[in-house]
């Protein structure tokens, strides 16, 4: 018998290794040498591939992470994923060990407890993150609680050519009025295309007279009074889009393309500097320029996650705590590589580091922190995921 328990003893399954903590950087560091990082992340933008591909360059120099992009169309897909692995219990190494997230994926994987951490605010460059400033500690108003680290901010604009729309639109009903004046000339990427979704929340935040409202979750109570605006104005836009709203580009680099073709003069971005990289990169003419709507635009910080099974969280953690560095930050905000928002605080940066921001030039396309105006909240995810499902059903037979 006591052979036997000892047999049974060595065949017992080895416990589950415990997490290295986030805060001991020199564990995490030792730990994520040789880790592979599977990201999860959108990829539909040769620039945004190009960058993530600098950052797997640069943490494989200094930490011996290897970072490989699985390149997502909609984040949905990643989620999904780690849901099913977790209900055939695999716990331990999955398939996903980061994702670039915010808004109804972070919700819905923080609520089933998908999510390893919290760890963002024990990684050493979270001290360099403006909080104060900036919108990291809420994700489409739900609470972050270390769950997710930001690396980029954005706020929505509208990009126009000006040799064919000279003037900014103030308004969603100036954009109506400008549509019906000028059809054909304006669309938005199909939902449930990211930028799609953002188009349909920016309509209804201006459309409201108090968008507060949307900072709590939708029910059956109040969902259809809220939106009623929304589902008004569409019925009169749509008809004046492009191909007569019986068709949608699939994308946001699909839809500059058409201003590039010359098909459209309008397009909505959620990168401020979009535009100037794109007439940097020869992708729109030098006539393109940027607005945001009289009473301000949504905003929000892109954020990555790292699922509760990973094989590799430290990995992931390095990655993570780079994406936040003067390095990785200052290039992201270069419009020439990406142009997006930082997410530091300038006052803590030491002088050299402030330096290489205050040295980028912005461009000929891209509005100032002050042109940039109010940035408004983003809504509860409960109202984006019903209009998205309402606005396939009224409108989502076009392909």
């Amino acid at each position: 018998m006591k052979h036997l328990a000892v047999l049974a003893a060595l065949l017992a399954p080895l416990p589950a290794l415990a997490d290295t903590d986030p805060a001991d950087w020199d564990a995490v560091t030792a730990a994520a040498q040789g880790q592979t990082v599977f990201w999860n992340a959108w990829g539909g933008s040769t620039t945004t591939n190009d960058f993530i591909a600098w950052v797997g360059a640069r943490v494989a120099e200094d930490y011996g992470v290897t970072l490989e992009h699985v390149k997502l169309t909609d984040t949905a897909d990643a989620v999904t994923r780690v849901l099913t692995e977790k209900q055939v219990g695999e716990d331990d190494d999955g398939a996903i060990d980061m994702i670039w997230i915010n808004g109804a994926n972070f919700a819905a994987m923080k609520e089933a407890d998908l999510l390893f951490g919290p760890f963002a605010e024990q990684l050493p460059n979270w001290a360099l993150v403006d909080v104060e400033g900036k919108t990291v500690q809420t994700d489409f108003t739900v609470p972050v609680e270390g769950f997710e680290a930001p690396w980029a901010m954005a706020q929505v604009v509208f990009i126009h050519d000006t040799a064919d729309l000279a003037e900014p639109l103030g308004s969603m009903d100036e954009i109506l009025a400008w549509s019906v004046a000028n059809p054909g000339r304006f669309t938005y990427p199909q939902p449930p295309d990211f930028l799609g979704t953002t188009f349909l929340k920016q309509a209804l935040v201006d459309l409201l007279d108090d968008p507060s409202v949307l900072s709590q979750p939708a029910t059956d109570d109040n969902y259809d009074a809220v939106t009623a605006p929304l589902w008004a104005f569409l019925e009169e836009l749509t008809p004046t889009l492009w191909r007569e709203g019986r068709a949608y580009p699939a994308t946001g680099p699909a839809q500059l393309q058409l201003i590039a073709d010359g098909e459209v003069d309008l397009a909505i971005s959620f990168s401020p500097g979009e535009a100037t990289a794109a007439i940097a990169n020869n992708q729109l003419p030098d006539t393109v320029r940027t607005f945001v709507l009289d009473k301000g635009t949504i905003g929000n910080a892109s954020f990555v996650a790292i699922p509760y099974n990973s094989g590799s969280k430290e990995g992931a953690m390095v990655v993570a705590n780079f994406l936040m560095s003067p390095e990785a930050q200052v290039r992201a905000q270069n419009p020439e590589i990406l142009g997006y928002g930082t997410v530091l605080n300038m006052d803590a940066l030491s002088a050299e580091d402030r330096a290489a921001f205050e040295a980028l030039e912005l461009g000929i396309a891209t509005l100032s922190p002050a042109e940039l105006g109010t940035v408004q909240d983003e809504p509860h995810p409960s109202w984006m995921t019903r209009i998205a499902d309402d606005w396939a059903t009224r409108y989502g037979v076009a392909q």
